[in-house]
């Protein structure tokens, strides 16, 4: 038996409806050798109905690693969902993002020991978000910049990310000036280094968790390589009633000291 290659990192919190997209945007990948790990921060029941549902309709293996629902602690059951994983390279992203069905084979092919790969997503309104269907995920139309644009897409510079191809794409990659960073919703790495840096530091609430990490394996000795026009997902829209002010400032203070200390390692993350 082909021993399994990625592992497929899904966060979510009660949000089925997206999640379902997004389990349907993996059946269709090209490549096909992974399982998805859903890390649950404690969704309800119809979460896991979804799941127990799916897992019989998809043609890939899934993973529910649940923890029960203690205000945002996405860090400890990402930890925990990294522990679970059968993969020997990790695909992090969230379940509010549909990916394109080149999304894994670029990831696959991009990847290199001693780097990180950093992606981004194509934000949609919640029109557009609730309009995709099961069909337009398998005829990749909600990937086509005209069918979004018939459904009420406006014109932005940042439409590229859907429409961009060959050299565009290579030269939007070299020259963007976006930060290549860590980021939860498109990232991947080697287990190996992920589990070197101790996993996510579970002090940590919402705003920065993600980057904190990949600061960690940058002071570490690791590089980046940006795939922003490459490996495409598409961000569904919905509220984010968990935000708040005291979280960012205390995750600040923590990346901070991260920085400071050069810290390769997080005595709060995996291994206590």
């Amino acid at each position: 038996m082909k021993a399994l290659d990625i592992s497929v990192i899904i966060s979510t919190y009660n949000h089925p409806d997206w999640l379902e997209k997004v389990f349907w945007s993996y059946e269709f990948q090209t490549f096909k050798n992974f399982e998805v790990v859903i890390a649950d921060d404690g969704s309800d029941e119809a979460t896991r109905l979804l799941i127990d549902k799916l897992k019989s309709e998809v043609n890939y293996p899934i993973q529910h690693v649940w923890h029960e629902d203690n205000g945002f602690q996405k860090t400890i059951i990402l930890n925990k969902a990294i522990v679970k994983s059968k993969g020997k390279y990790l695909v992090f992203t969230d379940g509010d993002c549909i990916a394109r069905q080149d999304f894994l084979k670029v990831h696959a092919y991009k990847r290199r020991k001693g780097y990180f790969l950093s992606g981004g997503y194509f934000k949609l309104p919640m029109n557009i978000s609730s309009l995709i269907s099961k069909e337009d995920i398998k005829q990749q139309l909600c990937f086509d910049i005209n069918w979004l644009k018939a459904n009420g897409l406006k014109s932005s510079f940042k439409n590229n990310k859907i429409s961009a191809r060959g050299i565009k794409q290579i030269l939007l990659n070299t020259f963007t000036p976006t930060t290549k960073s860590w980021n939860g919703h498109n990232s991947s790495g080697y287990k190996s280094d992920i589990i070197e840096t101790n996993g996510f530091d579970e002090r940590m609430q919402y705003g920065g968790e993600d980057r904190e990490m990949g600061e960690r394996l940058f002071n570490a000795g690791l590089k980046v390589k940006q795939i922003r026009y490459y490996a495409i997902c598409l961000h569904l829209n919905h509220k984010r009633g968990y935000v708040k002010p005291e979280m960012i400032e205390k995750n600040k203070k923590i990346r901070g000291e991260t920085k400071r200390h050069k810290r390769k390692r997080t005595a709060f993350g995996i291994v206590k």
